[in-house]
């Protein structure tokens, strides 16, 4: 992100199965970013569970549900930003 904006270095775009399962996925990297000493600087989206938006200054987290990633596309309106892709993290 750092070649096309000044807000962040890093998008994180993951997504979960449903509201929940988003909110869950929000609150392990939240315990995981603590335990490093590292706060989000804001965070949106938890009550809803559509979309949570968790801003740690250098990345800015996304976790979707399959619908709501679909919708908002933020790889296709960041298309032109490098991607890279990571393994799944998890499988059931």
């Amino acid at each position: 992100m750092r070649s096309v904006c000044v807000f962040t270095d890093y998008f994180v775009i993951c997504s979960g199965r449903n509201p929940r399962q988003t909110k869950s996925i929000s609150d392990d990297v939240r315990v995981g970013m603590k335990r490093e000493k590292l706060m989000p600087r804001s965070l949106d989206g938890e009550r809803d569970g559509n979309w949570v938006i968790a801003d740690y200054l250098d990345v800015v987290l996304h976790v979707f549900t399959p619908d709501t990633r679909r919708f908002y596309d933020l790889e296709d309106l960041w298309g032109d930003v490098p991607q890279v892709e990571l393994e799944q993290a998890a499988t059931a």
